[in-house]
């Protein structure tokens, strides 16, 4: 019979587990970068529509958040 490995509880809970902590070192990444930086991120994307900054920080979000899955993937 056909079995779905990735409906098992421990399967499933290990899978819930990691993706938290996979948000949680993003967020805390982000977070640092935003510290490091000379400006509010934030308030320079969002009240004064920086586009240039936008992009720069979209792809930083691409490559912390890959490196974030490289590494809990392993």
């Amino acid at each position: 019979m056909f079995e779905l490995e990735w409906l098992k509880p421990g399967v499933f809970v290990g899978s819930i587990v990691f993706a938290l902590i996979g948000v949680a070192l993003f967020w805390l990444c982000f977070i640092i970068v935003d510290k490091l930086t000379p400006y509010d991120l934030w308030g320079e994307i969002v009240e004064k529509k920086n586009v240039a900054l936008a992009i720069v920080v979209a792809a930083m979000c691409l490559a912390i958040g890959q490196i974030v899955a490289a590494a809990i993937h392993g």
